[in-house]
């Protein structure tokens, strides 16, 4: 019996690490390969802290417009420098997931590379 009560503890301690860990793992995966391209609107942000330098936290609600999403309503806590702070009615772009909007990030998809050039015959 020993043994079975062994397995559960050891199980439970698992079950215990995924979900400390579950948050921390989601946070780090960042932008997805599917995510889509849009314009936030910024309709409410928390004042700027005086006499700081670096990056602080910033409380901002908005809607997001893209091709999945019209006028989504987004809120969020996010670490933005102070130099960059958003603004009331300031237009940021957004990167966002197209299967839930709550997920999304400043930011634009990027520049695709350029095609390689053909190479003629070597000498």
């Amino acid at each position: 019996m020993s043994g079975v009560a062994e397995i559960a503890v050891m199980l439970l301690i698992i079950g215990a690490i995924a979900l400390l860990a579950a948050p921390w793992i989601m946070r780090r995966r960042g932008a997805g390969s599917d995510w889509v391209p849009g314009t936030l609107l910024v309709t409410g942000v928390s004042p700027r802290p005086d006499g700081v330098t670096g990056e602080q936290y910033v409380t901002i609600t908005g809607v997001i417009n893209g091709p999945t999403v019209d006028e989504y309503v987004v809120y969020a806590r996010l670490a933005v420098d102070v130099n960059e702070w958003p603004t009331m009615g300031a237009l940021m772009d957004v990167m966002y997931s197209p299967k839930n909007p709550e997920k999304w990030g400043f930011g634009r998809p990027p520049e695709p590379l350029p095609p390689n050039e053909p190479r003629g015959p070597e000498s």
